[in-house]
């Protein structure tokens, strides 16, 4: 189970950045960033493009916060030697400041941008934005888009078979949806999944 250990160390900046950043987009600050990035633009079937809750403000909390939480998580393997062992980040690469803020901003923007394909084909489906309807494959997709993201930017820095590949979107989508599940029970989500 050692993989799995893997996966989780590695991947906690993400997680944290991902909790943290539906904080920061409830806060009443930054309002100017709480824009949609499609800047309310119709695709050619009369249908916004992604939608009022894909936001710049969602986007740049998750590259900032990415970062932030990636140099903390570095700092604390650096302290802890095992977290280290186990953070694929660090398989061929020195755990160093830049380069944990350099990773963190990937895995920040990865995990943003990975929700914009399924944002733009629910509105496409008509599915009203933040709503849970279309059927389980939208739910699967909502759980792992952004796991894809985060897995793409670990790939980059460490050669994964393709089992281990899917096994990680897998074991992160099923994270996501528990995380999910924990946020709307503290009410940090409108929605259980």
């Amino acid at each position: 189970m050692t993989w799995l250990a893997d996966m989780y160390v590695t991947l906690v900046p993400g997680i944290v950045a991902g909790i943290l950043n539906m904080v920061w987009c409830t806060l009443p600050v930054a309002r100017w960033l709480a824009r949609p990035i499609d800047g309310g633009r119709m695709w050619r079937d009369g249908r916004r493009v992604f939608g009022d809750n894909k936001t710049w403000k969602g986007l740049v909390g998750m590259a900032v916060l990415g970062m932030a939480a990636a140099v903390v998580w570095g700092l604390v393997c650096a302290w802890v030697p095992v977290l280290s062992a186990h953070n694929l980040f660090y398989r061929a690469y020195a755990n160093t400041i830049g380069y944990n803020a350099i990773i963190g901003l990937a895995v920040g923007v990865a995990y943003g941008l990975f929700e914009l394909p399924n944002s733009f084909w629910k509105r496409r489906r008509d599915i009203t934005p933040g709503k849970r309807t279309g059927g389980w494959g939208f739910v699967v997709l909502d759980q792992i888009d952004s796991a894809v993201g985060m897995v793409l930017v670990v790939a980059c820095v460490y050669p994964m078979t393709v089992w281990f590949f899917v096994a990680y979107i897998a074991i992160g989508g099923v994270t996501h949806a528990v995380l999910n599940l924990l946020l709307f029970a503290a009410r940090l989500r409108r929605n259980p999944l």
